[in-house]
This record gives C-alpha cells, structure tokens and sequence, in this order.
C-alpha cells in the first residue's frame, strides 16, 4: 500500500527516460525530484530496448513511496528523405530544387521521400518541413514524376531526416501496423497510458482499443497527441474519445504557423478542463536545459503560462532523455510551477466551468458526479476546508474535481493500484491506496484516518468527503460529507 507523499507543487511532470536517465539510481533520483510519469519514446530503438527500459523503470517505481505512472508514446507514422550523409549538405534561401517519391540518397538539389503519395498529396503553395522544422520549402509546382520547391528557410540537412507534409491530406493510417504491434506488447507488459501520434479523428483510438480488446487484453488509458490542424478542428470529438490528451507542440508548430501555436494551446487546454480530461503540454520547455545548467527567462515563462492556462502536466523531452543533468531539469521544473501555481487565478476557476455531458454518461451519473464536485468546490471554499478526498473506483470523480483546481488538497482514495497510477497524471490530485471497505461510513473514516496520518490535516481542519455507496457498484458519487478532524 502507497502512503501518502505531499510535494509542493500539483502540477504534474512527465519525463522522457532515455540513455541519460535509465540508469536505476537516476530514476530513483528523479522520482524523488518530482516526476510523476515516465514516458517510453518508442520512436527510437527496437522492441526489446523498449521491454528493458520499461522493466528499468518499473523496478525504480516499484520502490517509490507513491504512485508513479509509466506512458509508452507510440511511433505513429514517419515520412523520410533519402539520406544527404553524414557530412550533409546546406540549402539556401530562395534555392529551387525538387522533391522525387523514392529512398535513393538525397543532395542538394533533388530531395528523395520515402513516401508514395508525394506527387497527390501536396499542393501548390503548401509548406514543407524538413527535419524539426527548421528548413522549409515552399511548394511551386506539382508535376506528373517530382515537384518544383523553392527553399524558404535555409540550414544544413543532415542523414535522414523527417519531412513534413500537410497533415490535412495524407493518406498515412494512423495508427500504423507497427504502432498497434508496439501497443500490444506495451499493454501486456503493463504501461499505465498509451499515446498515439498524429491523431486525427476519434476513429484512430478505436482502433487502438480494438486491436488490444482482440488480443484479450485490457487497455491502458490513451493519450491522444494534437499534432496537427485537422485534429485541433475535429478536438471536441477527440477529448470525449481519450482519456488524456497532449499538446505537442513540436510537431503542432510544424503543421500550423508558429504565431498560432500559443493560442491554439489555450484553446487545447481549456477544452479538456473543461471536460475533465488530463491534458499534458510538451515540447521545449526547459530545452536549453539538455546542456545548461539552468534555462532561459523565455523557457522560464513558458511554463509558467502552461501552469496559468490550467494544464494538468508538463513534459520534458530530450532535458531528461539525453540532457547532462536530468535530475536537476526536474527539481528545476519543480520550483517553476510551483511559483507559477501560487499566483495562479484559481480561486476563480470553478464558477466558469460549465456542465459537460460525453456519450459514455451512463443514465446522467457523470451530471450527479459533476454537480457533487461543483458543489464540494464551493463548500471548501466556504468551510475553508483542509483537504477534498475523492473516494473513486473508476478515477472518474477526481478527475471531476480536479476540473475546479480546488485550493484545498485534493486526495484521490481507490482499492485500485492501476487507477492510483492513472491519477498520477490529475492536476492535483494526490493518489492513495485504500483498503477494501463494506459502508460509506467506513469509507470515509478510513480515507480521513489516512489524510491525517499523511500530514495534511490536523485536529480542528475540515475535510470534505466525496463518496458513492461501496454495494451499489460502479454508480456515481452521491454523497459528501463533512468532517471535522478531531
């Protein structure tokens, strides 16, 4: 059984594990730094690097004093250019040039995609990325066998990098095959949460709950990436089908202007809140941070807008993957959110949010759940409760109340070790291991014993009590009491 560990910030902090930080004495540093998922980036590497670095980091979580989430971020599909070598050539601004379908090596003139529908998938005036966006070609002309670019950012390319085409008409399936294999074997080797690339509609996570359904498995919770325009335009019907969501911005800022990248952000973000959706932002936050000691003003105040805008986690890539010094990008990280979180407007946020009904309300139980969690965020505020403790099979009411950023602490109370894990990624939200229990009186006392054995609330404090009826199975939260420590 976990017990309870407070920390000083509730945002919540993702970090990429990798050759610089999976090592067991750097995961264990890492995890007491802060770090409440780990994710796997299965873009790099074959199946059985990903199963040891996977049983790496769950022999570091297996030792933690909470629970610590483990997210595998599937490949999702790639397009390539031939390879320029390792030497590399440099393109110009205003160079032409041409793009051919094929993988025979590239140089400075003919760039070669591995991509067969090149020639009908791209327009006149489209923008093309290279790389991690950094060089760009405009598109001229369209022809039978290649297409005309001019080079409208310049740089130098280098082996075989990424190419970035519209993402609105690709014909690329996502999932891929491989994805769907990466997401089985990840299932059963027990990842908490599963991200797939380059959503574009709801359609692409069915799939990925029917490939692991026919393999008999149980599916961990699926993060959706925002990778794209099309998926921004088609959001609404996305957050009701994942159950987290990611902004990442990398890929985002390639396939959308870059000054749109901020506001489509906050649109992003305020979207899953509402809904009570775990929305997790990414991409360079602290990216000086691979080699410095300490980051930017900029990065600085990137973060702390993510914070502002209400995200759930933040997430760090290559700072704690290949970074020198992983272990302090995350107390960094740490002590920038928690800043941010003090002058965070939160006293204020719940009485914006609205109702919000999904297709999977069963006979109006979300609306009693979201009604009890408005209602208890007010009673905190009047009672000037301690702590607000979710009593939760499913997860489903800490997610509810974890919607109004509550100022009290916010502790979610589960006999369900995975659905603890899951929680891990709640803004606030503090997950405990409860006993098995047969009333709600007992219940109750149970999860307050516990909060105050934890340290978060002492004799006089209130604490509110969000519970169902432990014998009526998985119905809504229906009741809420209030107690006074004594």
């Amino acid at each position: 059984m976990h017990t309870l560990q407070p920390k000083n910030h509730r945002t919540k902090i993702v970090a990429t594990v990798g050759p610089a930080s999976d090592a067991h004495q750097t995961l264990a540093g890492l995890i007491n730094a802060g770090v409440d998922v780990f994710r796997l980036n299965l873009s790099h590497g074959g199946l059985d690097d990903h199963l040891d670095r996977l049983a790496r980091v769950q022999g570091a979580r297996n030792s933690a004093t909470r629970p610590v989430a483990i997210l595998a971020d599937l490949p999702g599909p790639k397009i390539r250019a031939g390879s320029f070598g390792e030497t590399g050539v440099v393109v110009v601004p205003g160079q032409e040039l041409v793009l051919t379908p094929g993988s025979e090596p590239s140089d400075s003139t003919q760039i070669n995609v591995e991509y067969a529908g090149l020639l009908t998938d791209v327009a006149v005036g489209d923008r093309v990325a290279l790389g991690d966006g950094d060089i760009t070609l405009g598109i001229t002309e369209v022809g039978d066998t290649q297409v005309r670019a001019v080079v409208r950012t310049g740089g130098r390319l280098r082996g075989k990098p990424g190419v970035h085409l519209p993402g609105d008409r690709l014909q690329l399936a996502t999932p891929t095959d491989e994805d769907l294999v990466l997401a089985v074997e990840m299932a059963r080797a027990g990842v908490d949460f599963l991200a797939v690339s380059f959503v574009r509609r709801a359609a692409d996570l069915q799939k990925v709950r029917a490939a692991l359904n026919a393999a008999g498995l149980a599916c961990p919770a699926l993060v959706a990436k925002i990778e794209t325009r099309g998926a921004v335009d088609d959001l609404a019907s996305i957050i009701e089908e994942a159950d987290a969501v990611m902004v990442a911005r990398g890929d985002l800022g390639i396939d959308c202007p870059l000054e749109d990248v901020p506001h489509l952000q906050k649109r992003i973000i305020r979207a899953c809140v509402a809904a009570g959706v775990p929305v997790i932002t990414a991409t360079q936050m602290l990216e000086s941070m691979v080699r410095a000691p300490a980051p930017t003003r900029a990065e600085v105040s990137d973060v702390a807008n993510a914070v502002f805008d209400g995200t759930d986690a933040v997430m760090l890539s290559g700072e704690t993957a290949i970074g020198d010094h992983p272990v302090l990008v995350i107390e960094t990280m740490g002590r920038i959110v928690q800043s941010a979180e003090q002058e965070a407007q939160y006293q204020q946020w719940g009485s914006r949010l609205g109702r919000v009904q999904r297709r999977n309300d069963s006979e109006g139980e979300l609306l009693v759940t979201q009604s009890l969690t408005k209602a208890a965020w007010q009673a905190a505020i009047d009672v000037n409760a301690r702590a607000i403790v979710c009593c939760t099979v499913t997860g489903r009411t800490a997610r509810a109340m974890a919607r109004f950023r509550p100022l009290a602490t916010l502790v979610a109370a589960t006999p369900d070790t995975s659905v603890a894990r899951r929680l891990a990624l709640v803004w606030g939200a503090i997950p405990i291991t409860v006993g098995t229990y047969r009333s709600t009186d007992e219940l109750v006392w149970q999860s307050v014993e516990r909060v105050v054995q934890a340290g978060l609330a002492a004799p006089s404090d209130h604490v509110l009590v969000l519970a169902g009826d432990p014998l009526s199975g998985y119905g809504s939260t229906d009741v809420m009491r209030v107690v006074r420590v004594r």
